[in-house]
């Protein structure tokens, strides 16, 4: 007798949106043993990997591969279908278990539904997943690999970052010459797809290996492209980051994006949070007021984050921060400490 396929799940285990995935499996209840989880190491570009490609041709994790739903029998051959957004994977990953879930489950845990039960709660969710914490002005990536507004940051993120580009380097140079050579056999489409990656890991090297260079020591292709790279980051931490963290705050209701139940909205926002928490040095034990002054300090421009927010109305406690609270509400949680109990990331 042939075992029951089963969905597999693609991540890497510092990669911010394989956390919303990985945080999904655990608030569902979801057994270990009923998804497959395979790392993808995207540091080493084994993302770029044609096997890999295959499966997700963008390259990206998570990706969840699941067996279609006419499948789940023993008696036919199994199809599956690659999930290759966060979104996607944790909307799926919520309606696959519940209470009244007639799937192949071996889990006895709870299955909350994550998904609003209002229209309302709805709009505001999407709102915060779509237009916030996935927009381009939020992008954990930009925060994370330009991080650097001047000379000095430059130097310490290229101490942090350098290693990582250059395995992306190495990894892209060798599929590209295996794809010309021939000992791999890809497509056109894929070649490309490989050379634009490397031409943009290349555009960051150019700077990131040249950070220890004195200003005067650079030559002009060099210094237009440092620049370039420390006005992106500016803009990104200091008028972008800021502007997202105002509307943030002003959608969410609290102490969770959408109220008191924890919900989808809360699987993406607690996985970017926490991420932007650990780049301005906020550590596990941490409190929420704690989290949202580094934060602020971080970002250098004073205070901005609305404090507007009354935990305890009844007795008309002082205002704070939204994301205070949201952090505290996080920290409580057994599915952000089986992710982030041993160190930020």
């Amino acid at each position: 007798m042939s075992a029951l396929p089963k969905a597999v799940l693609y991540h890497y285990p510092v990669s911010i949106w394989s956390a919303v995935a990985r945080l999904a499996l655990e608030e569902k209840g979801y057994a270990p043993e009923e998804v497959d989880l395979k790392v993808v190491d995207i540091w080493k570009g084994e993302n770029y990997d044609p096997t890999f490609l295959r499966i997700n041709p963008k390259a990206t994790v998570p990706t969840l591969v699941v067996p279609l739903s006419n499948t789940l029998s023993e008696e036919v051959d199994s199809r599956y279908k690659a999930l290759t957004e966060s979104t996607a994977i944790v909307e799926f990953l919520d309606k696959s278990r519940s209470f009244l879930s007639k799937t192949h489950t071996t889990s006895a845990a709870p299955a909350p539904a994550l998904t609003p039960a209002t229209v309302a709660a709805t709009s505001i969710g999407k709102v915060i997943i779509n237009d916030i914490v996935h927009s381009s002005e939020a992008n954990p990536g930009l925060l994370r690999y330009n991080n650097a507004r001047d000379e000095a940051s430059l130097r310490q993120l290229a101490k942090e970052v350098l290693h990582i580009q250059q395995g992306k380097q190495s990894a892209l140079k060798k599929y590209i010459a295996e794809g010309e050579s021939g000992a791999l056999q890809v497509s056109e489409k894929t070649k490309k797809f490989w050379a634009d990656k490397l031409e943009s890991v290349e555009s960051a090297l150019l700077v990131l290996e040249a950070a220890e260079k004195p200003q005067d020591s650079l030559s002009e292709s060099e210094k237009q492209a440092r620049a370039s790279f420390l006005q992106t980051g500016k803009e990104a931490w200091e008028t972008n980051l800021p502007k997202v963290l105002t509307r943030l705050s002003k959608e969410m209701i609290g102490p969770y994006a959408l109220g008191d139940q924890f919900s989808i909205a809360d699987l993406h926002l607690a996985a970017w949070f926490t991420r932007l928490a650990k780049i301005c040095g906020a550590t596990v034990s941490d409190d929420g007021k704690t989290v949202v002054d580094k934060i602020e300090s971080y970002i250098g421009i004073g205070a901005f984050i609305p404090k507007d927010y009354s935990p305890d109305v009844t007795r008309r406690s002082e205002k704070v921060a939204k994301l205070a609270v949201f952090w505290d509400s996080l920290k409580g949680r057994g599915s952000w400490q089986k992710l982030y109990g041993e160190g930020l990331f």
